[in-house]
């Protein structure tokens, strides 16, 4: 009796011992939770929105939580410390990073796509293809004389052109000055701004004298509804494309975008494990919501260099 109870013992300890195995095991391989706060460009916004819907199917209790507020306020927000990442469809500029560095704010600025910004103006229009980066020019600067079409060319017709164009909060505004007007900021200032580019796509499709920019991907979701303007740089008109985007040929109106991520943040599992899934699935996501995606190699090289971020 006595062995045969010392038996049974011996059998309850194995069985807890791989009962507390098996719990650690599930506790492992338990579920991530918690919140990622992400704000900036409603350029990047698609993307990321992108990646963060196909994450939440891998993680459903981490909350990520995706603003469009533009790439200037959300730099704002992710200097103060309020977001883990920043959407950015510009480099963070030397005041944005001063701003950072005064709040101990340290971060990894990574590529995610390309995008090309859209001249489009209304379905309509009948005398517009193309249009030089002079012209632009006069058509956008501050104090610009340029008021009708035909101020632009003669043959055009003598009605007034209703501009749109992004706030100034946003990084398209800041690249498209900065390329076309040659400065960061220096644009006319009567003109529609608008935060939601949805804005600006149904004042121009309504309005046959419109014409206003934006990114490539919000052109591809409307394109039933408007028309896409080859811009001229002196080397023959050029359509925004997947293709002329990606080979450069679309210039200067192609450009790079970013996600930049607080390391403090990176250190967290959660957001560890979104920005890597972000950088895994870039190309096919970025793809699908209309931008060009980067080389693999170069996806590769980020990845790395954010694992060895992120464990510092």
């Amino acid at each position: 009796m006595k062995i045969f109870a010392i038996s049974i013992l011996a059998m309850c300890a194995g069985g807890l011992l791989t009962s507390c195995n098996g719990s650690q095991q599930k506790n492992n391989d338990s579920e991530l939770s918690g919140a990622v706060q992400v704000d900036g460009s409603s350029t990047v916004y698609p993307i990321t929105e992108a990646v963060a819907e196909e994450f939440r199917v891998e993680q459903p209790k981490v909350k990520v939580t995706i603003g469009s507020s533009g790439s200037g306020a959300g730099f704002k927000k992710f200097a103060r410390g309020e977001t883990d990442i920043s959407d950015a469809s510009r480099a963070i500029k030397a005041k944005e990073v001063r701003a950072c560095k005064e709040n101990n704010i340290k971060y990894l600025e990574i590529r995610v796509a390309l995008d090309g910004i859209a001249i489009v103006v209304n379905k309509n229009n009948s005398w517009l293809e193309t249009i030089t980066t002079e012209e632009l020019k006069e058509l956008w600067k501050p104090n610009s004389p340029v008021q009708t079409w035909s101020d632009i060319r003669p043959e055009w017709p003598s009605e007034n052109i209703q501009l749109f164009g992004p706030s100034t909060a946003h990084g398209t505004y800041d690249f498209f000055t900065e390329e076309i007007v040659g400065e960061s900021g220096a644009s006319r200032s009567d003109y529609n701004a608008v935060s939601d580019y949805n804005v600006a796509v149904k004042g121009i499709s309504t309005n046959e004298n419109a014409l206003g920019y934006f990114g490539l991907a919000y052109y591809t979701e409307n394109k039933d509804q408007l028309k896409l303007i080859g811009v001229d740089s002196g080397n023959g008109a050029v359509l925004p494309s997947l293709k002329t985007v990606g080979d450069g040929t679309y210039s200067p109106l192609a450009r790079p975008l970013f996600i930049y991520v607080n390391e403090k943040s990176a250190k967290r599992d959660n957001v560890r494990e979104f920005v890597q899934f972000y950088i895994k699935n870039a190309a096919q996501l970025s793809k699908d919501v209309g931008y060009i995606p980067l080389s693999d190699s170069e996806y590769s090289n980020t990845l790395a260099k954010f694992n060895a971020f992120s464990i510092k």
